[in-house]
């Protein structure tokens, strides 16, 4: 099944529903929301390599990083959400950030991020989230297509 195939696929929804869930929850700055879209062992991957384990250390990671921080806000592009076995899926997405104060992504910070999500008891969590810089070494004009697709997708859906 696939979203193309005008079947209504709940799994690709619901993965969708999630992956909003916890970019809205780092945009309000709620550590505890984050979290809870975790599984109990589940794995982070953070922007600078940093790796946690586990819902409890994500949420204090996440409480730590938005004490000391000035967060910037997401702007998403879904690229794919794909069912790798019944009860995962893969979402992959590219982000843009917003620093504090501004009104344009800052093209330094974008990503490439991997979701996997898994349903247990009924519900979708986090098994893995895996963020990592857009550098594009050497391909500056991959890096400026995405930073141009981006600023449509935020002059698209401006954030408050």
């Amino acid at each position: 099944m696939s979203p193309e195939s005008g079947v209504d696929t709940s799994w690709n929804r619901e993965t969708r529903d999630l992956y909003a869930r916890l970019i809205e929850a780092w945009d309000k700055r709620n550590a505890r929301d984050y979290a809870l879209q975790f599984t109990s062992d589940a794995s982070l991957v953070g922007f600078d390599g940093t790796q946690v384990n586990g819902q409890l250390d994500i949420g204090a990671h996440l409480t730590e990083v938005f004490t000391h921080h000035q967060t910037p806000r997401y702007v998403s592009i879904v690229r794919e959400v794909r069912m790798l076995a019944n009860d995962v899926t893969l979402l992959r997405a590219n982000t843009g950030l917003i620093p504090a104060g501004k009104d344009d992504i800052d093209p330094a910070l974008s990503a490439v991020q991997s979701m996997v999500a898994v349903q247990k008891g009924g519900k979708w969590k986090i098994a893995l989230f895996h963020n990592t810089p857009a550098a594009y070494h050497m391909r500056p004009d991959l890096a400026k297509q995405l930073a141009e697709e981006l600023r449509a997708k935020l002059r698209e859906k401006p954030h408050e």
